[in-house]
């Protein structure tokens, strides 16, 4: 009888544009200040798509090709690709699809997830499923996001928040005690109203009243989407303690979705967790939805050691949220 295999991260690949958008530039663009955009979301500058030949599945490209160079990875051996993203490049054509063409991983099957914010949680635990199968080997998950596409910046609201970015991992099968070890998610359709775009679906098809009525854009209710946001991630993180009967002691690091400064600090401070030990880019990217939990794991990849525990949370549209429990494996 087959060993019982566990999904552990062996690779891992990230790409931001080199375009920045810092606060002093939307000082021109909107009425707001760098001071006050600080102060309420912990955003300095975010990364921006600004060549437009160019779409999610070209930086969710780059970051499979810094993936695979990394982990000195055939392409070829690559037995599945999912990528999570809520800007696909196309309706109907899946963009891991086309990522699987860019990078030619000729032999793998691919599809996408759109879980907003949470999606990547929601692929990587679909792609560790895969692997702990036995039926797959190399499994990509990927988070990419040209939030750029679908921001108002004419909407000082929500055009601080979110940056473009990609982030990728490798995940692969082992039978040893590390790797993915235990999920929590929830989803409340209720919430759905409060951070969404309305236009460009079937519930409103593109047409010129969808885009004189600049339905197209995010919408979001920002104080509902905080609180909730807070309540989401510490109760699963709580749920992924109580579980698998680990103190707040025993967590080397939070990896939690970046939305928000704020939101981050609450988070860690109901769990009773150093700032030390949570990781912490949105400084520098702001949020890019899909992409901010991989791009963390690519930035901070040299401190996480063997036999790290690890809890990866996020909050999302949806509304979607939960929380992973990684024991840190070996990188190629």
């Amino acid at each position: 009888m087959a060993l019982k295999s566990s999904a552990v991260i062996t690779g891992i690949g990230g790409y931001v544009p080199d375009n920045i958008l810092t606060n002093s530039d939307l000082e021109k663009m909107v009425e707001t200040n760098s001071d006050w955009i600080v102060s309420r979301t912990g955003i300095r500058e975010r990364r921006i798509l600004a060549d437009r030949t160019l779409a999610t599945s070209d930086m969710a490209t780059f970051a499979v090709k810094n993936l695979l160079e990394n982990a000195k990875v055939d392409p070829s051996e690559i037995d599945c690709v999912i990528v999570a993203t809520s800007t696909p490049d196309y309706l109907l054509i899946s963009t891991a699809s086309i990522v699987c063409d860019k990078c030619g991983l000729s032999n793998a099957w691919a599809s996408d997830v759109n879980a907003a914010c949470s999606g990547f949680l929601y692929a990587f635990t679909l792609g560790s499923s895969l692997v702990e199968s036995n039926r797959y080997k190399k499994v990509i998950v990927i988070g990419a996001d040209q939030n750029s596409a679908i921001v108002n910046y004419a909407d000082r609201n929500t055009c601080i928040l979110f940056g473009d970015g990609a982030g990728a991992v490798l995940l692969e099968p082992s039978t040893e005690d590390i790797g993915v070890i235990d999920s929590v998610f929830k989803t409340d359709g209720h919430g759905r109203e409060h951070l969404f775009v309305p236009g460009g679906g079937s519930m409103n098809p593109a047409s010129e009243e969808t885009i004189d009525g600049k339905l197209h854009y995010i919408r979001q209710d920002g104080r509902v989407v905080f609180k909730a946001a807070i309540k989401g991630m510490t109760e699963s993180c709580t749920s992924i303690l109580q579980r698998n009967n680990l103190a707040i002691d025993d967590i080397n690091w939070l990896i939690p979705h970046q939305a928000n400064y704020r939101i981050i600090h609450a988070v860690g401070d109901a769990l009773g967790l150093p700032e030390s030990r949570v990781k912490i880019n949105i400084d520098r990217y702001g949020n890019t939805t899909a992409a901010t939990i991989p791009l963390a794991l690519w930035d901070y990849k040299e401190d996480f050691k063997e036999n790290d525990n690890v809890i990866l949370t996020a909050f999302g549209a949806g509304f979607s949220w939960g929380a992973t429990y990684v024991k840190w494996g070996k990188l190629r």
